[in-house]
């Protein structure tokens, strides 16, 4: 089965997090990382290389924490997977030698001449379906579906002017 990292999957509820519960004040990465159950450390340099991509924009002080830099509806999640790297650790290249051909003298992943024919590009299909399909998806979409089940944002609690 193919998998999201986990970290490409906290860096996208990371992102869904700043969206719904966000507003005219950065959300701060403590904040984040709490509601997200992860450590701050692990979570802050995908928040970083977020805000490098274009992503979040990031505020520094007191005051300070991470918004979107665009509109809801102009983010898609595949963006964001690729903005954390979504190719393999073994390069962007799928481990070629520049010219296309394996570094290794066998295809990436795999050690057969059947392997190289058959088995990488289907995984390579796969990986483009999954691809386009978060290409698809906009963090507007997503904060819609988190709002169709009820979940509330920070935003949504009535302010209480009582002295």
């Amino acid at each position: 089965m193919i998998r999201i990292p986990r970290r490409h999957l906290a860096a996208i509820e990371a992102v869904l997090d700043v969206a719904y519960h966000g507003g005219p004040v950065p959300v701060r990465g403590a904040e984040i990382a709490d509601r997200l159950g992860l450590p701050r450390r692990y979570l802050e340099q995908s928040l970083q290389t977020l805000a490098r991509a274009g992503i979040l924009l990031a505020q520094r002080g007191p005051r300070g924490g991470y918004r979107l830099a665009r509109e809801r509806r102009r983010i898609t999640v595949g963006e964001i997977v690729r903005a954390l790297g979504g190719e393999d650790d073994e390069g962007a290249d799928g481990g070629t030698d520049g010219g296309g051909k394996p570094a290794n003298g066998a295809a990436a992943g795999t050690a057969s001449a059947l392997g190289e024919a058959v088995i990488l590009p289907m995984a390579r299909h796969a990986e483009a379906a999954l691809q386009s399909h978060l290409d698809g998806l906009t963090i507007e979409d997503l904060c819609r579906q988190g709002r169709e089940r009820g979940v509330q944002g920070v935003r949504d609690e009535a302010l209480d002017f009582t002295i």
